[in-house]
């Protein structure tokens, strides 16, 4: 396999293994290292690697990035931008927010603009009900209270 791990990832790897009493049980973590080591998604074959590494077969590390928004598998623009939908935020607006930004970047949910630059997406839940509406950008930035002027002012600040 052709994919593999940069020297300094393998070696933070190898420690993160160290630290569960079953190499499997790394899985998560492993599947993060993964996606910044190769290009903020998980190709079918970064998949497979992992898995190896851990000893599991390729549809396990499927079933869990699948079923986790944190993880991509499939490219995804220089700026990730995820409106939370739940409750709180959606009485607040978050779903006006969604359109607003639907309509300002000219992509869908899921999807990820012509030049590449962003990628809308929505999140279960940030944990942040008293800012409501909010998002985070590239899983690292929160972006509260939001209003289109705000959103607007954001997409404006993002290089």
């Amino acid at each position: 396999m052709s994919l593999q791990f940069s020297p300094e990832t393998k070696q933070r790897f190898d420690a993160l293994v160290t630290r569960y009493p079953q190499k499997k049980a790394a899985l998560l973590p492993a599947l993060w290292m993964a996606q910044e080591e190769f290009g903020g998604w998980l190709s079918p074959e970064a998949l497979t690697y992992v898995a190896g590494l851990l000893d599991l077969p390729p549809s396990k590390a499927y079933s869990v990035a699948s079923f986790y928004t944190m993880y991509n598998l499939k490219p995804v623009g220089k700026y990730k931008i995820e409106v939370c939908r739940t409750l709180s935020c959606a009485m607040a607006g978050a779903f006006e927010i969604i359109d607003h930004l639907e309509a300002k970047l000219g992509v869908h949910l899921g999807e990820t603009t012509p030049d590449g630059k962003f990628t809308l997406a929505t999140q279960e839940c940030l944990a942040a009900c008293g800012y409501a509406p909010m998002c985070q950008v590239n899983g690292k930035q929160y972006h509260e209270h939001l209003t289109p002027a705000k959103v607007d002012e954001l997409l404006a600040s993002l290089p």
